[in-house]
């Protein structure tokens, strides 16, 4: 229901639906397609003609190394993967930070139902104009952090720019503290959905080169909105991974939730599995 939500939204607003690229990407620079952005970079980059101006798929994706590695983080923190799928539309130089970020209130809130109280939004510090856009749309004021957080690249060189992230509070009950905050990571607020404003070009000098034309690249993990949609703690919870979890639970005899040192084992079984 998820993704034909998120696809039908999409087409209805003029986007081209296409299906997931091969986890094996067409670029040596990468050993598998670690984002919904892998298949598009040549588009991006503006060395490949766009074959439509708007576009919305869910790209399936494997981060086990290289910068985006989650493989460490996999089992302890109950929402990253070493596969998962993402959603995702892109504008290849047709709407920009505007349209973007009202589309993305608009699917959330409106669409999917999520409570606008329980969404937390983060820009980079250097983003002005998605922070004004955001308190147009939402009436919200953007947290503004650095680098690490809200600045997007797909590599060492290539297409990069700032980001504006969507977190929801999963509710006082959870233990962690505000992005940007010293206890960001105690799963209280969860990042699901990524707007990425693609304005430059990294060359190899390191040098920021402004791309002739301006790009979106969004990304939300089909796992993540479905822990949150479905009212759970976890993305192992939800629909698309509970049924393996709990036949790890039967194969090893161990019970979800008895200790914690359990359930990062169990999780980790759990994703390797899928």
């Amino acid at each position: 229901d998820i993704r034909k939500t998120f696809l039908s939204y999409f087409e209805s607003r003029g986007h081209k639906i296409v299906p997931s690229a091969s986890l094996i990407p067409n670029d040596p620079s990468l050993l598998f397609t670690v984002a919904g952005m892998v298949p598009w970079k040549g588009i991006l980059q503006g060395t490949e003609p766009a074959f439509a101006t708007r576009v919305a798929d869910v790209q399936k994706c494997i981060r086990a190394g290289g910068k985006h590695n989650d493989l460490e983080e996999v089992g302890f923190d109950g929402r990253h993967h070493t596969f998962f799928e993402m959603l995702g539309n892109w504008s290849f130089g047709d709407y920009f930070k505007e349209e973007a970020i009202a589309m993305s209130w608009e699917l959330l809130t409106s669409v999917f139902g999520l409570d606008p109280n329980r969404i937390v939004v983060t820009t980079h510090y250097s983003d002005d104009e998605a922070a004004a856009i955001w308190k147009k749309v939402s009436g919200k004021d953007a947290i503004l952090l650095g680098d690490k957080d809200n600045w997007w690249s797909a590599g060492d060189t290539g297409p990069c720019g700032p980001c504006t992230e969507m977190h929801y509070d999963l509710g006082e009950d959870m233990p962690g503290g505000l992005p940007g905050t010293p206890d960001e990571d105690g799963g209280r607020f969860v990042e699901i959905w990524n707007d990425v404003f693609m304005q430059y070009n990294k060359n190899e000098e390191g040098k920021f080169v402004p791309l002739g034309r301006h790009n979106v690249d969004t990304g939300m993990g089909v796992e993540r909105i479905a822990m949150v949609a479905q009212g759970v703690e976890s993305t192992f919870e939800t629909d698309v991974l509970k049924h393996i979890l709990n036949k790890v639970c039967e194969i090893t005899g161990k019970t979800y939730k008895e200790n914690n040192k359990t359930d990062i084992s169990l999780r980790i079984v759990t994703d390797h599995a899928r």
